[in-house]
């Protein structure tokens, strides 16, 4: 059963965070609050992380589905933001140029936190590692609360 659990929860995050996506992209289009909006759903994605991280032994899985969603929704609707955020701060470099190192450095990074987070998951348990992507997320947010937004000429 928690096998099968683990994959719904996993798809309600998916479902949740292609709406995230569309929902978050929509609104930075709407207000161009490109750093405000970034940072906001950043935080609200790390939000997110903390309740899933200290939700998932309760023994309520509606809790666990629902901390999921959430997750999914801020966390996946965080990507469209953060290649708009790229483009602005590196103007006047080319988006392709912004796009394809953020690109990059999200698969190397991923790659790193995956095999990181595997070996604190199966050595000290999933909230070990959990905490290990908060730690980083939170780190995320510093880094992005300092950045410095370049006004692009349009």
């Amino acid at each position: 059963g928690e096998e099968v659990n683990a994959g719904r929860i996993g798809l309600t995050l998916v479902l949740a965070g292609m709406v995230g996506s569309i929902l978050c992209g929509l609104w930075l289009d709407y207000t161009k609050t490109y750093k405000h909006t970034t940072l906001t759903v950043y935080i609200l994605s790390f939000v997110g992380m903390v309740i899933f991280t200290f939700t998932l032994n309760l023994g309520h899985i509606i809790i666990v589905f629902v901390t999921g969603g959430l997750l999914g929704f801020f966390m996946t609707g965080y990507l469209p933001l953060g290649f708009e955020f790229a483009v602005e701060i590196t103007y006047p470099e080319s988006e392709g140029t912004s796009s394809g190192l953020l690109n990059a450095a999200a698969q190397i990074f991923g790659i790193l936190f995956t095999l990181a987070q595997g070996k604190l998951t199966s050595d000290y348990g999933p909230r070990t590692g959990n905490v290990f992507l908060c730690v980083w997320m939170f780190v995320g947010i510093i880094l992005t609360g300092l950045t410095e937004l370049k006004k692009k000429i349009r």
